[in-house]
């Protein structure tokens, strides 16, 4: 006698299986980001000690040969940190020798952008402007007693910022010096004997994975940094290296990152120089945006597991959606990883 199950629908039966199996990886990934989220701050110091391991362990690794190992990894720590904070000072050099000179540039773009605004296609009158600036300055009145909370809301973000990047550096001193240790121990004190094989390829693949991807995007956004730097110096835009920097960091968030930043640097072209600068600033987001696209990650990032870009896309916009901006930076790495992870898991070892 057959079963009722074999009467079943094929296709029925296939789409069931495959059902409660993704209702099950649902309920394990909403509980990880429900645990990660009550304890961002140490996950977000824990990935932040992740990428600093991976651009410093190799310059830890060829400090070794000369140093004691603990000794190198002081070296690359320290000295990356004094190479941060020194650009940070030059930039803050930069823009204290340029604030007299800036003041007055942006006065005068101010009153350029009034006087286009005035001009076709919008035709805001100069009474419209007015009112404009009137109900600008009545916001910021009324509103005073929130954005003072919101600032002082801000610090209390800078505290955690600066607890996390301490726990950050802590941690990353432990897994340059002793990370295939701890990684040892992991495996061989919390997975069973017969797993442990795969899982250290997954492991392994993993890490590779994350650290090219790492590695990969540095190198993308610094060369950005310097082509932006470079064309914003040649076409004398106001604050050329602070936005380069600004344009450093944003290219960590694939995608959007570069254009909010470029945009940010047309905003400042346009009152510091006027139109014409800021539509060559404008062609300069569309030239780098395909130096990056064509030729840049894919030529860089070809150690690293390359997604399809409508993958990365959604990838950053449910990334943002679950924790912001350190979602929509995390998200790529963690599905490049996880991808990683399955596709390892998958092969049959030799």
């Amino acid at each position: 006698m057959t079963s009722a199950a074999e009467h079943t629908v094929p296709w029925l039966r296939v789409a069931a299986a495959y059902s409660w199996r993704l209702i099950l990886v649902g309920i394990v990934v909403y509980g990880a980001f429900t645990v990660l989220g009550r304890f961002h701050l140490i996950a977000v110091a824990l990935f932040l000690a992740l990428v600093i391991t991976s651009v410093l362990h190799p310059v830890a690794d060829v400090l070794d040969r000369v140093l004691p190992r603990s000794l190198s990894v002081a070296v690359a720590l320290v000295g990356s940190v004094l190479l941060l904070f020194g650009l940070l000072a030059l930039v803050g050099d930069t823009v204290a020798d340029e604030a007299t000179a800036l003041s007055g540039q942006f006065r005068g773009g101010i009153h350029r952008i009034e006087l286009w605004l005035q001009r076709p296609p919008f035709r805001l009158s100069p009474a419209k402007l007015a009112d404009l600036q009137r109900q600008v300055t009545d916001y910021l009145n009324t509103h005073r007693a929130n954005l003072l909370s919101s600032a002082l809301s801000g610090l209390g973000r800078v505290v955690e910022l600066v607890a996390g990047a301490a726990l950050a550096l802590f941690s990353s001193v432990f897994f340059i010096h002793s990370g295939e240790r701890l990684w040892a121990w992991v495996r061989d004190e919390l997975l069973p004997r017969r797993a442990r094989p795969a899982w250290d390829r997954a492991g392994r693949a993993a890490w590779q994975t994350f650290a090219g991807y790492t590695r990969g995007i540095i190198i993308v956004a610094a060369t950005n940094a310097v082509l932006v730097g470079a064309a914003l110096l040649a076409l004398r835009v106001p604050l050329a290296l602070p936005l380069a920097l600004l344009e450093f960091f944003a290219a960590f968030v694939p995608l959007v990152g570069s254009p909010v930043a470029l945009g940010v640097a047309t905003v400042v072209a346009l009152a510091g120089r006027g139109p014409l600068t800021a539509l060559a600033v404008l062609v300069l987001i569309v030239v780098i945006g395909q130096i990056e696209g064509h030729v840049l990650h894919p030529l860089v990032m070809s150690w690293a597991v390359r997604l399809h870009p409508l993958v990365v896309a959604l990838s950053v916009i449910a990334g943002s959606i679950v924790a912001g901006v350190i979602g929509a930076i995390v998200a790529v790495p963690f599905i490049s990883v996880v991808w990683a992870v399955l596709r390892t898991l998958r092969t049959t070892p030799p």
